[in-house]
């Protein structure tokens, strides 16, 4: 078994955070149709782009058991990873999707404290991604969560920023951008040339590093 799949088992199982355990139970009983269970990463294991998100939201990964699968800002991902040629409406070929919080939490706003319990399975699945080259962090919460799994400190000597590029000795290049959430894309903070702009720049890294 792939070292992801035994992880995808492990992360099923974790009830670390009691907040959190208590908002998935509203969420059975409120929706009982939903996964409502946490979420794992999903993707292709030999990905070379690992894509990070924040948390699963309420009606779409939480619902689906996908991250960022059947909601706003999957359709701007999974769309984005379709014109590419990187997601046939079923399987993801050579990327690799996954939140920092694996949990649903209450106004999508994960604690410092549960985003600590979730940081073991985020470094454990980033380290299974073995042919990765590039990694990219949706939102600066993500960032952040990302920075402290790799032990890259101080923060601020990392700013998160849109279409920024931290190189680090040893690791997947690091590129930040805009959340895809309503609130960015109806205000117009990240707009469809900004996002492709991002994935370019991913396939350029990769390129670079292949």
């Amino acid at each position: 078994m792939h070292r992801l799949k035994r992880l995808e088992e492990d992360v099923l199982r974790c009830t670390r955070c009691p907040r959190l355990v208590d908002y998935l139970h509203q969420s059975r009983v409120d929706f009982p149709d939903y996964w409502s269970k946490p979420v794992p990463g999903f993707g292709d294991p030999k990905a070379w782009l690992a894509i990070v998100g924040l948390a699963p939201g309420l009606h779409g990964a939480n619902k689906s058991g996908r991250p960022f699968y059947m909601d706003s800002s999957g359709e701007w991902l999974y769309g984005e990873l379709q014109r590419r040629g990187l997601w046939d409406g079923e399987k993801l070929d050579g990327v690799y999707i996954l939140n920092a919080a694996k949990c649903v939490p209450p106004q999508n706003k994960p604690s410092s404290g549960e985003l600590d319990n979730c940081r073991p399975w985020l470094i454990d699945e980033l380290s299974a991604l073995s042919e990765t080259k590039v990694v990219l962090c949706l939102g600066s919460i993500a960032w952040s969560a990302l920075l402290k799994s790799w032990d890259l400190r101080p923060l601020n000597q990392f700013p998160f920023k849109h279409d920024g590029v931290q190189l680090v000795e040893g690791r997947p290049a690091l590129v930040s951008s805009y959340h895809p959430s309503r609130q960015n894309t109806n205000t117009g903070i990240l707009t469809r040339r900004m996002w492709s702009g991002v994935f370019r720049r991913c396939l350029s890294l990769a390129k670079a590093r292949t």
